[in-house]
């Protein structure tokens, strides 16, 4: 074989591997999706976005090299596309600027733009386009920094964010404690978020009448109006969409609105309260927006980390300190954020190991987002709950599976962040995280706490 064959075969065989290592999209397609036209910088955004991060952390938008097909490339790809859109979920929604942006995507983007570590290295040696210019690094970082306030770690405020109608809470307050709104007169909600029990029940499932019990953990209802929507898999926008879930749950209070409401009318105490504060007296809109407001007032400020935050330094102790700096080192703030320390976010449970693989027995439960959704890129995604109290809040996560702080520290530390933190550095997490207990109404929370 001649010196220019052998050059020509050679020359033939880089350019086919340079072709093969080009993804399609780069080639023929251009993905652009409307965003609000009164936002230029938004515009901007979104189209490196596009054109940067949805091909890993977008579902459906992915644009497959030409190499997908060879031995072991499809394999390969598609686990590293799982593990993106584990850990971050661009949908197609906030890409076209229908849907905001949360605080937690925020500081899952500000961490990654801060460690300059996306797009990884071996995805922007396949793919030569990919990686971010010095101008598109400063447009990223600018709109993320004016938004910084919705993401930080905070206090909580001493004055309630939330200004809630007083004399509607009030009414809401005796709403909330009337077992009149079970099926049988036997529960209320205070049953299941006992304000002497971090607003929860401190059970693996809560109680329902009859005995029945139910099939997922209850989460508190301490700062839960923080949340940016209300159950663990979402299905209730707000907290007055959330009053008629227990309600009307056959394993909880197993009512409905018209016997609820006949049981109210039948107290003519409740109905000079509820003619005083809405026009239509007594219904299924004024009940539940009587018991969100009482659920506004919830909040619970002034923990020790709070007094920290706000300068006094001998607030927390060494450990808890410590445990501080190991939460932001592993990036537990970029879930844990704003100021409920969580509700901000849907998140996989078990984004770098099978967590329902190990447990074993999957319920439909399980599943959590996907439930409401049923998109497969939700399957395991819930809510990621506030850290606030979570001294009282045991036993955790939406099974109810770890009884302790430390339990529930290694799990997450193993499951979400692939990390096998020592029994030292469990410690002071744990101590750091019962630092988070604050005040209701300027008192103390009391209770039991986590073993």
């Amino acid at each position: 074989m001649s010196k220019k064959t052998i050059w020509l075969l050679t020359a033939f065989s880089a350019i086919v591997l340079l072709l093969l290592s080009i993804p399609i999209a780069n080639l023929l397609l251009q993905r652009t999706y409307p965003a609000p036209s009164d936002d230029p910088e938004f515009k901007a955004v979104s189209d490196i976005m596009m054109k940067k991060c949805a091909d890993c952390h977008t579902p459906d938008l992915t644009q497959y090299p030409l190499y997908f097909n060879l031995p072991f490339a499809k394999d390969v790809i598609n686990e590293d596309i799982r593990i993106a859109q584990s850990a971050f979920l661009l949908t197609q929604a906030k890409l076209a600027g229908r849907e905001k942006f949360g605080a937690a995507d925020m500081a899952m983007l500000s961490s990654a733009m801060a460690k300059q570590n996306m797009p990884p290295l071996r995805y922007i040696a396949l793919h030569w386009d990919a990686g971010l210019s010095d101008k598109e690094q400063k447009l990223l970082v600018g709109w993320i920094q004016k938004r910084a306030k919705e993401f930080d770690i905070r206090a909580i405020p001493e004055e309630n964010f939330f200004k809630p109608d007083h004399a509607k809470a009030a009414l809401g307050e005796k709403l909330f404690n009337d077992k009149r709104l079970s099926g049988d007169k036997t529960i209320s909600c205070a049953s299941c978020h006992g304000l002497d029990k971090g607003g929860s029940d401190q059970m693996q499932f809560a109680t329902g009448i009859r005995g029945q019990k139910g099939i997922i953990n209850t989460p508190t209802v301490f700062n839960a109006a923080y949340n940016f929507v209300q159950f663990w898999d979402g299905r209730a926008k707000d907290l007055k969409a959330q009053v008629a879930g227990p309600l009307k749950n056959p394993l909880e209070m197993d009512s409905d609105w018209p016997q609820v409401m006949a049981n109210l009318a039948a107290d003519s105490e409740y109905q000079k309260q509820f003619r005083a504060l809405y026009a239509d007296g007594i219904s299924a809109e004024s009940i539940s927006d009587a018991i969100s407001e009482y659920e506004h007032t919830l909040l619970t400020p002034g923990s020790r980390f709070d007094k920290y935050l706000g300068g006094d330094l001998k607030a927390l102790t060494d450990d808890e300190k410590a445990g501080f700096e190991l939460f932001k080192k592993h990036e537990c703030a970029s879930c844990h954020a704003g100021p409920a320390l969580g509700g901000l976010s849907y998140e996989k449970m078990g984004v770098k190991k099978d967590y329902f693989k190990d447990r074993g027995d999957i319920k439909d439960v399980d599943y959590g987002r996907f439930n409401v959704t049923h998109s497969l890129a939700d399957k395991f995604r819930f809510k990621v709950p506030t850290l606030r109290n979570i001294e009282f809040t045991y036993p955790y996560f939406h099974d109810g599976s770890a009884r302790t702080l430390e339990q529930a520290v290694k799990i997450m530390s193993e499951y979400q962040l692939d990390k096998a933190l020592s029994p030292s550095e469990i410690k002071q997490v744990s101590a750091f995280l019962r630092s988070l207990s604050g005040n209701l109404n300027a008192k103390p929370l009391s209770g039991s706490k986590s073993p």
